[in-house]
């Protein structure tokens, strides 16, 4: 919503702020919208065909002295006197409209009233859950209370800061944006009398939308009505047939090396809330899609990692967190095979460093403790490693270019990581170039190396070292240079699919008690972030493997 006190607001957004203040603040001001199926549900039966009489239908209306726009439904003669109808798929409030349905129809009234310059006495609103057409006496009193509305709505929209979540929680369970919200994380962190089980799952255990890897050279990406087609560059020669997914169920395209994305579909994909990445064919993130708005968003993060305590604050907490996920991995999975005692050693002087970054005054001291336990993870990860394998036997960290196939295999995989915790970081609407922890030293978004700390083990680490002790690398899967590894396309497709197989796994929230896969763990823990500097503090990083 525009600060000018001349820009009209959507009767919509008057019935969103009666219904919640936060739902109309992350509508209007924010302009996040999520359509859900009860909002799909109210749209088709504004579609269907309804009896009208040969009276008004959809009228749009706007009005610079009330400095409202909107919509009405139905407009109907009925008792000697024009009435604005308002269709409800949903249930009545007893033998009452619900306070929001009943501003939405006093507004319409009041543009209905300027427009037409006669009095407008009542407005209607039809339930059809329960089959109930209830009447809205419009008065000055009525008006009155529009006028309120408006003055609250510009209010909101002046400041920065979002309203507290709604106090009754029976309005979140039935709101499309509870995901964005995370109002019972909210309620869960005030709350005095913790309740042990688990709260009412508002944010989705899973995204069943697909991610559409594009990695054969010369590919083609395109649309066709509300599909997204990827055609193969054999089929522009009379080769392979193109395929075809329908744009509801893909989350993101992500495409490697030379392939092409025409602009109709980047167009559809932006108005689609469909990610769209680029990254090198050996594995290296190049760019992405980042949609328009979030304003507020970054104001408040701006202004949150101006407070250096902040910053070192959630940079303890994260560190932590991964310094410990690194730690459990070892122990648990050098048991038996730690003969010479090095894995031992390392979780002994990584404990160490894990006290270091407990008491670290400043973020220079904290990155070097959690440095050094990064060097000691990767000086006794080959103990996990099956010995027998010897193309991707490890020997130490090396990359930019990666030296041999499992540091090339790990860098790829981190590739892949990094593109999803960028793709979380847009879709919560936050700025990746301002991070807490890592420092700007290269095209990489500070924020998202953050953020993707938490995820490196259980997401790469794991699988990968899983997949080496099953024999599953062949020497194919590798393209080798002078003194570079790259993965080749066998290979990335091998990397790809471990890694998203691996993402569809569950996780259980160690504080909030519920299960989620891995890959709305990423944004859950990107949302959890923002709420740190949105007065909700206390949920981030707490993720840890069991």
């Amino acid at each position: 919503m525009a600060d000018s006190q001349a820009s009209l607001i959507r009767v919509m957004a008057l019935h969103a702020l009666a219904y919640c203040e936060r739902l109309f603040y992350l509508e209007e001001v924010e302009e996040i919208r999520v359509a859900d199926h009860r909002v799909y549900a109210g749209r088709t039966l504004h579609e269907a065909e309804v009896d009208v009489d040969g009276e008004w239908q959809s009228v749009q209306l706007e009005s610079e002295t009330w400095g409202l726009k909107g919509k009405v439904d139905y407009v109907r003669y009925r008792d000697g006197g024009v009435v604005a109808f308002e269709h409800k798929r949903g249930r009545s409030c007893g033998d009452d409209a619900w306070e929001s349905d009943r501003l939405q129809v006093i507004a319409y009234a009041a543009l209905l009233e300027e427009h037409l310059g006669k009095p407008i006495k009542e407005g209607r609103v039809r339930y059809h859950a329960n089959n109930k057409t209830v009447r809205v006496p419009i008065s000055e009193d009525a008006f009155a209370k529009l006028k309120a509305a408006i003055a609250r709505a510009r209010e909101l929209a002046a400041t920065v800061q979002r309203p507290p979540v709604a106090e009754n929680e029976k309005l979140c369970a039935k709101c499309s944006l509870a995901p964005v919200c995370l109002p019972e994380e909210e309620r869960l962190l005030h709350a005095v009398d913790v309740d042990e089980s688990a709260p009412p799952r508002l944010f989705p255990e899973d995204d069943e939308r697909r991610i559409v890897h594009v990695t054969e050279e010369g590919s083609r990406v395109g649309k066709s009505g509300e599909q997204i087609v990827v055609t193969p560059r054999e089929s522009t020669q009379g080769g392979g047939e193109p395929h075809k997914f329908p744009g509801r169920d893909v989350a993101a395209i992500v495409l490697h090396g030379p392939t092409q994305i025409s602009s109709q579909a980047i167009h559809y994909a932006v108005a689609h809330n469909i990610g769209v990445h680029w990254l090198t064919g050996g594995g290296q993130y190049v760019a992405g899609l980042i949609p328009a708005g979030g304003v507020q968003r970054r104001h408040r993060q701006f202004e949150g990692l101006r407070d250096a305590q902040m910053c070192l604050s959630l940079a303890k907490r994260l560190a932590k967190a991964k310094v410990e996920n690194q730690l459990k991995f070892l122990m648990r999975n050098s048991r038996g095979k730690d003969t010479e005692g090095i894995a031992a050693q390392a979780v002994k002087n990584m404990r160490a460093e894990l006290r270091g970054v407990d008491r670290a005054p400043d973020i220079d001291t904290l990155r070097g403790h959690e440095g050094m336990a990064g060097k000691l993870y990767f000086s006794a990860l080959p103990v996990l490693l099956d010995q027998s394998q010897e193309l991707m036997r490890f020997t130490g960290r090396n990359r930019r270019p990666p030296e041999d196939p499992f540091n090339a295999a790990l860098s790829f995989g981190y590739s892949l990581l990094y593109r999803d915790v960028m793709a979380a970081v847009i879709c919560v609407g936050l700025d990746p170039a301002f991070g807490f922890f890592h420092t700007p030293r290269s095209a990489a978004y500070p924020l998202a190396l953050d953020v993707m700390e938490l995820f490196r083990v259980v997401l790469w680490d794991m699988p990968l070292v899983a997949s080496v002790n099953r024999a599953q690398w062949k020497e194919e899967h590798f393209t080798r240079t002078q003194k570079q590894v790259w993965l080749s396309p066998d290979g990335r497709k091998q990397a790809i699919e471990l890694y998203e197989k691996r993402k569809q796994e569950n996780w259980k929230h160690p504080v909030l008690k519920y299960s989620l896969s891995y890959a709305r763990a990423m944004e859950l823990e990107v949302r959890l972030l923002e709420k740190e500097w949105s007065g909700s503090p206390g949920l981030f990083a707490n993720m840890r493997i069991r």
